[in-house]
């Protein structure tokens, strides 16, 4: 039996996005100063076209330029001519799509609420558990070493593997020049972080949101920002929504072909001490089409700890605590980011 309406639970296996309800739930309406507008405006993002980074030289120095002003400005940007071709990437979709497609009880063999899991289906954001629940469903798995994960992940649809392991492979192939970029751009040089981004974390958060009867009361993620160095996104359609830095409304992010969404994560924003800021982003509804996003998310390693670079902390000192991709799991377990609870806060230091 699926959970009753008004029950304040709805775990994996009996959601209503999984049962494809015709109502949304109270336990999904959020709150009315958090329900996105019916009519919000479009995000002037920056469009950087990454081949000319690689392929020209005298060309560079302006790329890095933007990149670091996108950073510093948004927190986020878009690309193009980013080195990943649109069949890779419409294979991970659709690997991503024939995965949710599954009989429940295929999916339900990945189903794990313990966010330590390296490979779990769930629904919202923990099983069922949080106050206001999100109409989401998701699988979550590890990526690097890719050899080591990949056998890990799930084997039907048969070609998921493969399909979802090129966008992998070429999505942290694709960051760690990106933070090269960045990190050249801040002074502290192209290979500041390149050893430890080569041998860090990337878990890949591939996202599913089922056509929702009512998407002006619900949300399929709250607002958040990312734990990582960066998370580079690959999105079937709009529903990304990014907190504008400067007047703090919510703008929707354009659908530009072939372009991959690169958000500045928490660990970015620990070591720039500030300076370039963590994005938070939401996923809002519509009632549709489903929509698929797959987030690759990179860090260090699973307990190297990250903290401010001693070159950009300046006279008035260290404003973050280091903090490892362990610590933030830590925090995930025990806390409701549905309820706005935010890992950067807990890592900020008191002036």
């Amino acid at each position: 039996m699926g959970a009753k309406a008004g029950s304040s639970t709805w775990k994996t296996g009996e959601s209503a996005q999984e049962q494809g309800l015709e109502y949304v739930p109270d336990a999904y309406q959020v709150p009315l100063s958090d329900r996105p507008s019916l009519f919000p405006d479009t995000a002037d993002v920056p469009l950087i076209d990454l081949g000319r980074l690689w392929k020209d030289p005298t060309r560079r120095p302006a790329v890095i330029k933007d990149i670091g002003n996108a950073c510093r400005r948004f927190g986020f940007f878009q690309i193009v001519n980013h080195g990943i071709c649109q069949t890779v990437m419409d294979e991970a979709l659709h690997a991503a799509s024939s995965f949710f497609d599954l009989p429940i009880e295929e999916k339900m063999k990945y189903m794990s609420n313990d966010v330590h899991e390296p490979v779990r289906y769930a629904t919202s954001l923990k099983d069922g558990t949080d106050k206001i629940q999100f109409w989401r469903v998701f699988l979550k798995h590890y990526a690097h070493p890719l050899e080591h994960w990949m056998g890990h992940w799930p084997d039907n649809p048969p070609h998921y593997r493969e399909k979802m392991g090129k966008f992998c492979a070429q999505a942290r192939k694709l960051t760690v020049e990106l933070m090269e970029a960045i990190t050249e751009g801040l002074g502290l040089g192209s290979s500041y972080l390149t050893s430890k981004m080569e041998a860090g974390m990337q878990a890949m958060a591939v996202n599913c949101y089922p056509p929702c009867p009512d998407p002006e009361v619900a949300l399929g993620l709250p607002p958040h920002s990312d734990y990582t160095c960066l998370t580079v996104v690959l999105q079937s359609s709009p529903g990304l929504q990014i907190r504008d830095l400067e007047d703090c409304t919510w703008k929707s992010v354009p659908k530009t072909p072939g372009a991959l969404q690169v958000h500045v994560g928490d660990h970015l924003e620990v070591l720039t001490n500030g300076l370039y800021r963590s994005v938070v982003h939401r996923a809002v509804l519509n009632s549709e089409r489903t929509r698929i996003s797959i987030a690759s998310l990179h860090s260090l390693g699973m307990d190297e700890t990250l903290e401010p670079a001693e070159e950009l902390v300046g006279t008035h000192g260290k404003k973050y605590r280091g903090s490892s991709f362990r610590d933030f799991l830590n925090f995930l377990a025990t806390n409701d980011l549905g309820e706005g609870k935010s890992f950067i806060n807990t890592l900020m230091i008191n002036q």
